[in-house]
């Protein structure tokens, strides 16, 4: 089981389904996270290299190489950065990028570091560009230059820092410039659970929690979590709220299925504003394409709000596209809806594909 404390919030923070945590998230987080790479469900890949990476520093005896962790919000980057500290049986130190915003922040949280500390740093491409350039030095040699003074009289005073390790995450990894990126020693991108790991999560859960389950509830729960944990999390929460009030207490897979449909979660993971988008797309604009600020006003939501809370999984699922003309719908929208596209519709019969044949 495994998440992440981003610092941003919003529209996405606010959804059931969202990946951003609140303060509620946070809270049960804290309480549920593995505590080492044999507990950390999912990502093998990560795992077995992660741990080599590990293993090799405390053999040794140096502090392990800087880490940079990318992927999306509620993957493990910041459960993995506290067991890399576990592991290392150093202390931790969490702060984020746009907490850094001169770098003298940075040179001050940089000169308090004990040896072999491990410095995490959410979101490390919000980080002001002047406090970015301190930390290649800081990283490479483990030394900065605090500037003293101002103007023709400002002098630089080197500062020698212990041996430390630098767990960078972010959601963004192409905004990373090379310089820093390339100082990182190892490199992992996290990526989306398969639903069987994810039914793997909700029982480890549920235990902790002291929650009855069976089997086929957790497999219900994990097939509507859009194959992130911490939304899997966040789901069992709300059906064992559901299964006290209205049964036994006992998750059945027809107990998730009730609870979840209250919730506005359906099978696929989509909620009310990914719904009210696709059903706008395709029985307002007969399945686009469709400009995204038209598509934003029939949804009464903001364009910002349809791009980068909504669009994302839509695409990811295969039930929208994103095309020079505007937003297009795909046949599994339809077939998702229970409509039937009319011939010549985007995403229906007679429509040419990107190479002008017919489907």
């Amino acid at each position: 089981m495994n998440w992440d404390d981003p610092t941003d919030t919003g529209a996405d923070a606010e959804r059931l389904v969202g990946a951003v945590a609140d303060r509620e998230d946070q809270a049960v987080e804290a309480a549920l996270r593995p505590k080492d790479l044999g507990e950390f469900i999912g990502q093998e890949k990560v795992r077995e290299q992660l741990d080599l990476v590990l293993r090799a520093a405390r053999a040794r005896g140096a502090t392990a190489d800087h880490v940079l962790l990318s992927g999306a919000p509620g993957l493990g980057k910041t459960t993995l950065s506290m067991i890399i500290a576990a592991e290392m049986g150093a202390p931790i130190r969490i702060t984020s990028g746009p907490a850094i915003q001169h770098a003298g922040d940075l040179a001050a949280i940089l000169s308090s570091l004990q040896e072999g500390e491990v410095l995490f740093l959410d979101e490390i491409h919000r980080m002001s560009r002047p406090a970015e350039e301190m930390l290649y030095m800081a990283m490479e040699d483990f030394r900065v230059d605090v500037i003293v003074g101002k103007g023709p009289g400002a002098t630089a005073i080197p500062l020698e820092l212990p041996p430390f390790t630098l767990v960078g995450a972010t959601t963004r990894a192409g905004l990373l410039p090379p310089p820093l990126r390339d100082r990182f020693g190892f490199t992992a991108h996290m990526e989306f659970y398969e639903p069987r790991e994810l039914e793997r999560v909700v029982h480890r859960s549920a235990s902790l929690l002291d929650v009855e389950i069976e089997p086929a509830g957790a497999a219900e729960i994990a097939g509507r979590s859009r194959g992130t944990p911490r939304i899997a999390n966040r789901l069992l929460r709300r059906v064992r709220d559901y299964a006290q009030v209205k049964a036994d207490g006992l998750i059945t897979r027809e107990i998730a299925h009730a609870a979840l449909a209250v919730y506005e979660v359906d099978e696929r993971g989509l909620d009310r504003l990914d719904r009210a988008v696709l059903e706008a797309l395709l029985k307002l604009f007969g399945g686009g394409p469709v400009g995204l600020s038209t598509l934003a006003v029939a949804v009464g939501e903001e364009r910002e709000t349809v791009e980068e809370v909504a669009e994302p999984f839509l695409v990811r699922e295969g039930l929208l596209a994103r095309t020079p003309r505007g937003r297009v719908a795909t046949p599994a929208a339809w077939a998702h809806l229970g409509l039937t596209a009319p011939r010549g519709a985007a995403g229906g019969p007679g429509q040419q594909d990107l190479f002008g044949t017919s489907q």
